[in-house]
């Protein structure tokens, strides 16, 4: 489930506490505070996206020579008879 960041909002409106909810994705956005009920707006933060395996990375892990080397075999297939041979 996700969990969301939510600023509480002063009487002033200047930004007040920061709060983490994990709610559904598909819920309603809070408008108040669970515990003070004082009027709140939700946070939007830049995604966190996993870069561990970019295609450059994902190549190098699928290449034939690190393939080979971890002791597996490398089969190629015929594409006149469909049968696989050794690479």
């Amino acid at each position: 489930m996700p969990v969301y960041r939510y600023v509480v909002v002063e009487k002033d409106g200047s930004d007040g506490e920061i709060f983490e909810v994990e709610q559904p994705a598909s819920s309603a956005v809070l408008k108040k505070h669970p515990e003070s009920g004082k009027p709140v707006r939700r946070l939007y933060d830049a995604a966190n996206i996993n870069i561990q395996y970019t295609p450059g990375k994902e190549k190098s892990l699928s290449s034939i020579d690190r393939i080979k080397k971890a002791g597996f075999e490398v089969l190629e297939k015929d594409k006149i008879s469909g049968k696989y041979f050794k690479k």
